[in-house]
């Protein structure tokens, strides 16, 4: 139950929380109103940061969702031309992060990571289609167990400016891994192949355990 209200935070994490503690003690200094804001403030910098744990289906036939938030988009598109997969077809998914979803990403399977691909860019709203073109992103492309290729990107937005990669090109992945987190707004895609979607526009998907699409 203490995990449920009190969950681990990401190591990204410690340094805000340090910084709104402070602020807060200095707001109480001037007036009860803007230390109660700025406990409000730390209290949303704590659950921001939440990394919980997830319950893995473990599951090859399953492709789980790498973010929470709501699916935007279930489309079929080219793959992107970043990672030269611009002649092959995927399915894409896309979820869009709220600044009150956690932030933590994860691999919607298990497989070895081929390449990682950063890309500086814009700060568009996440929720937007120009954002996976334009917006600061950054590209993992796996090889699943299947010999398939599944892309996730992670996609800065509008008031997310940093992309945090936890993971090195070569690392074999078990499915729901951590790959990485976005902090604050954001967006995640998943290219993938050889799969059917099981999920629809305006769903919610929780990273790891919501199944996305199956074999």
């Amino acid at each position: 139950m203490l995990t449920k209200i009190f969950p681990k935070i990401h190591a990204e994490g410690y340094k805000f929380l340090v910084i709104s503690g402070v602020l807060t003690i200095i707001f109480y200094t001037f007036s009860n109103l803007l230390g109660l804001i700025g406990l409000v403030l730390s209290i949303w910098v704590y659950y921001f940061f939440r990394d919980p744990e997830r319950i893995i289906i473990n599951d090859d036939n399953f492709l789980v969702s790498p973010a929470d938030g709501e699916v935007l988009k279930v489309e079929d598109v080219s793959g992107p031309p970043e990672l030269g997969l611009e002649n092959k077809k995927f399915k894409k998914i896309s979820i869009f992060m709220n600044v009150f979803d956690c932030h933590v990403n994860r691999t919607p399977c298990s497989g070895k990571i081929e390449e990682i691909l950063y890309k500086p860019g814009k700060f568009l709203n996440a929720s937007l289609d120009k954002a996976s073109e334009d917006n600061e992103r950054n590209y993992y492309k796996i090889k699943d167990l299947q010999n398939n290729d599944i892309v996730v990107v992670q996609i800065a937005g509008l008031v997310a400016r940093r992309i945090v990669c936890e993971s090195n090109k070569d690392q074999d992945l078990k499915q729901g891994d951590r790959i990485g987190m976005i902090r604050f707004g954001s967006r995640a895609d998943i290219y993938y192949e050889n799969y059917e979607p099981l999920v629809k526009v305006g769903q919610t998907a929780i990273a790891g355990e919501t199944l996305l699409a199956k074999k």
